[in-house]
């Protein structure tokens, strides 16, 4: 499972309505997320919408510069959307034990961030 599908199912058990918007260009073999950030579109009632960018924990920190580095994620976010980055990585369940599970590790990316950069 990809962590775009690991994202979604996540985002379905807690309540949110999420749909991939990233797109694949078969001319160039890419992958092209909307803005340039976002793979994944989230909405609740009652909630602001989320842009979600999703992907293996030990890439978090690239994906969050990533976002940072958008002119588009600071007008979304001044729109009132929601940024949030979903870093997907194993962990052993007992010591000793072979058995994994994934543990999602997610952060807000929040305007305030923007001046850092």
């Amino acid at each position: 499972m990809t962590p775009t599908a690991r994202s979604m199912t996540a985002m379905r058990e807690t309540g949110w309505h999420p749909e991939v918007v990233e797109r694949f260009n078969h001319w160039t073999k890419r992958r092209h997320d909307l803005f340039g950030f976002a793979d994944i579109l989230a909405m609740k009632k009652g909630h602001a919408p989320i842009l979600i960018q999703t992907t293996s924990s030990s890439n978090l920190a690239a994906r969050r510069r990533k976002v940072l580095e958008s002119p588009l994620a600071a007008l979304a976010l001044s729109g009132g959307f929601r940024i949030i980055l979903h870093g997907w990585g194993k962990y052993k369940v007992k010591r000793g034990g072979k058995a994994m599970r994934w543990r999602l590790r997610e952060e807000e990316v929040t305007i305030d961030q923007f001046g850092e950069t």
